[in-house]
């Protein structure tokens, strides 16, 4: 590869990274062919933070004459950890970044639902990830206690989904 290519490559990823960041997006990836047997594939990604999302309302709550930094230190930690999902013991996470379906088939009853009783390994959900419909199992067994996605939601790696007591 020439050094010019190599220079062209970098400002091509340099683009796509500062796409990845304009649009609020969290993965992007393409593939360039240069010629018969010269191509370049790349894939950009980066990892939201799930806890961000949960403290930017409680911060947007305090009071506009506060200093925004100062406000928002104090509003994090004012908000109890049990209050989020992601923090619960017992919180089942997705594994990747997807859709989520709650039954196996349009029509076809939920996996689980609210005070469902499951067993190590049973089907909580489904999400689908790149048209691969990947099953979660309960890593535990234990009673469903709450359900924090809706059919068709769209989750992010790390994403509470299910908690099971």
């Amino acid at each position: 590869m020439s050094k010019k290519n190599h220079d062209n490559d970098v400002a091509f990823i340099q683009a796509l990274a500062e796409l990845l960041r304009e649009n609020d997006l969290t993965e992007l990836e393409v593939m360039r062919e240069y010629g018969s047997d010269d191509s370049l594939n790349v894939r950009v990604s980066r990892q939201m933070q799930v806890a961000a999302s949960v403290v930017a309302p409680v911060a947007a709550a305090a009071p506009v004459a506060a200093a925004p930094a100062a406000a928002a230190a104090p509003a994090a930690a004012a908000a109890p950890a049990e209050d989020d999902p992601a923090n619960h013991p017992g919180a089942v996470t997705s594994p990747m970044v997807g859709t989520v379906y709650l039954q196996g088939e349009p029509g076809a009853p939920a996996f689980v639902s609210v005070g469902a009783q499951v067993a190590e390994g049973d089907t909580l959900l489904i999400v689908e990830a790149m048209k691969t419909m990947n099953h979660i199992p309960a890593p535990k067994a234990g009673t469903v206690k709450r359900i924090l996605v809706g059919d068709g939601d769209s989750v992010e790696f790390g994403a509470p989904l299910v908690i099971i007591e």
